[in-house]
């Protein structure tokens, strides 16, 4: 299970295809957006654009944890 700020987008301003969740790698944005569906990160929720689902940090008012930051 990965908090929010051990998520990192690969992707520019064309959406992340792939995230890299630190001490396990790279994971493709289908797989995490099942994983976050099914509960495995918390901090973690769905955003649509365009009929695609992305994965992206609840927000955090403490630090800038965002998965692209």
């Amino acid at each position: 299970m990965a908090k929010g700020s051990s998520i990192n987008g690969n992707g520019g301003k064309g959406g992340n295809n792939s995230y890299t969740i630190i001490g396990r790698g790279e994971v493709s944005r289908a797989e995490l957006v099942k994983e976050v569906k099914q509960g495995q990160h918390p901090d973690t929720h769905i955003y649509k654009r365009n009929g695609v689902e992305y994965a992206r940090n609840n927000p955090n008012h403490d630090k800038p944890d965002n998965i692209n930051d």
